[in-house]
């Protein structure tokens, strides 16, 4: 009697849904985050909001007002609420999950030109919160060196300034969406794929 052996392969297929990202969508979501910063920017330092871009040696917190940190962190906030749902509306999506994600790519996208430009010496352009990321400040002289707690102190403005911005990138893009802003909406909502 002879036996065979039947081996069986089966082949397990991955099958990937990867969200499709709309690059065009993206960049002008990110041009316009940085045009609103641009305006914003240079509507605070005109009423006089941003302070801290003219101090050499932003040694204490004490030298900012209460005014120019609202501002400043208004600022930056609704700049990106732009950005993000300029991005979310242009995908044509109708759920959520991809406009907040192309809202937090188009904040992800602002960050090298956005390095460019303050390296550049746009820094005042911006309200002067962002002038931590490249360490010194800009003068009629020149550029002067901070001490390393001012270092510190506008590394910390310039973390939060992006932080809030990413936060409003995000509520941007779910605004776009046009769903009820909602942790729960989802449970109840029509699961159909969403072909955008």
């Amino acid at each position: 009697m002879e036996i065979r052996e039947t081996i069986i392969t089966t082949s397990v297929s991955e099958d990937a849904n990867p969200w499709p990202v709309s690059w065009s969508a993206v960049w002008t979501g990110a041009l316009a985050a940085l045009a609103a910063i641009t305006i914003f920017g240079l509507y605070g330092t005109a009423i006089g909001i941003g302070a801290i871009a003219n101090i050499q040696d932003f040694s204490t917190w004490h030298e900012i007002t209460l005014f120019d940190l609202v501002g400043a962190i208004c600022g930056v906030f609704f700049a990106y609420v732009i950005g993000g749902w300029v991005a979310g509306k242009i995908t044509g999506a109708r759920f959520s999950e991809p406009t907040i994600l192309h809202g937090a790519i188009a904040w992800l996208a602002t960050i090298p030109p956005l390095l460019v430009l303050l390296s550049l010496g746009a820094g005042k352009t911006f309200g002067g919160w962002y002038g931590g990321i490249i360490g010194t400040m800009g003068s009629s002289a020149g550029t002067v060196a901070l001490s390393p707690l001012a270092i510190r102190h506008t590394a910390t403005a310039a973390a939060t300034s992006l932080l809030v911005g990413l936060i409003g990138a995000v509520i941007g893009g779910w605004m776009a969406s046009g769903e009820p802003m909602s942790f729960t909406h989802y449970k109840t909502r029509t699961h159909k794929r969403d072909t955008r």
